[in-house]
């Protein structure tokens, strides 16, 4: 089966540039890997624990959905504080595909009602009831990753991903994805680019508890 590109608004030798990473060739085995460990349930306990006054204890999951679909990967993706598991903070869904040779992208959408999909108050089979209709695009959210090593490294581009959580006007994301570990640092900010919310002494460290099953095309 060929490979086939998206074509993007942004330059990738820009992203690429503003980074600071340089770009290796990426391959559908890259994607595979990469949603392979993106796949799982993931907590920031160790963390937390060695520094409560700066990060909560987060539980993170994602798992696939829509696996007949062709067009890249689709993920369901929960995060909850460990003692609320029953009422996730944040619920999306990420559609992750080879943007080009260089990039792997990933869009991200809200849910309409999120709360019927939260896998402690239902089970994961409810996830089979997410249509298209479901969803809700976030513009200037998307997360670009490249290939640097034995890791996947990137983020948002710009500041056109809005946020108006906590006086905040747009939001950045960073994430760094290895084997068994997932680094990602959102963070929001003002019209003056000051910090609103998020962690503020670096990313969130999320070690992988388990991993899901993963059923290439």
């Amino acid at each position: 089966m060929g490979i086939k590109f998206r074509k993007g608004i942004l330059s990738i030798l820009l992203l690429c540039t503003v980074s600071g990473i340089k770009a290796q060739k990426l391959t559908l085995s890259d994607l595979n890997k990469l949603v392979s460990w993106m796949s799982g349930s993931f907590s920031s306990s160790k963390q937390h624990l060695s520094d409560t006054a700066n990060y909560y204890d987060i539980h993170l999951k994602m798992i696939r959905i829509w696996e007949k679909d062709k067009d890249g990967y689709w993920l369901y993706v929960e995060q909850s504080i460990a003692s609320k598991e029953d009422k996730p903070y944040r619920q999306r869904v990420y559609h992750v595909f080879l943007l080009n040779d260089s990039t792997i992208e990933s869009k991200i959408y809200l849910l309409k009602n999120p709360l019927q999909y939260a896998t402690k108050l239902s089970n994961a089979v409810s996830l089979s009831n997410i249509t298209t209709d479901s969803l809700v695009y976030k513009a200037g959210c998307d997360v670009y990753l490249h290939k640097k090593g034995d890791k996947f490294v990137g983020g948002t581009a710009g500041n056109g991903c809005e946020s108006l959580l906590r006086g905040a006007s747009y939001a950045t994301t960073e994430v760094t994805i290895e084997t068994d570990m997932l680094i990602s640092w959102d963070r929001g900010f003002d019209k003056a680019d000051k910090q609103a919310w998020g962690a503020t002494m670096g990313g969130y460290h999320f070690d992988k508890l388990e991993s899901y099953r993963l059923n290439r095309y």
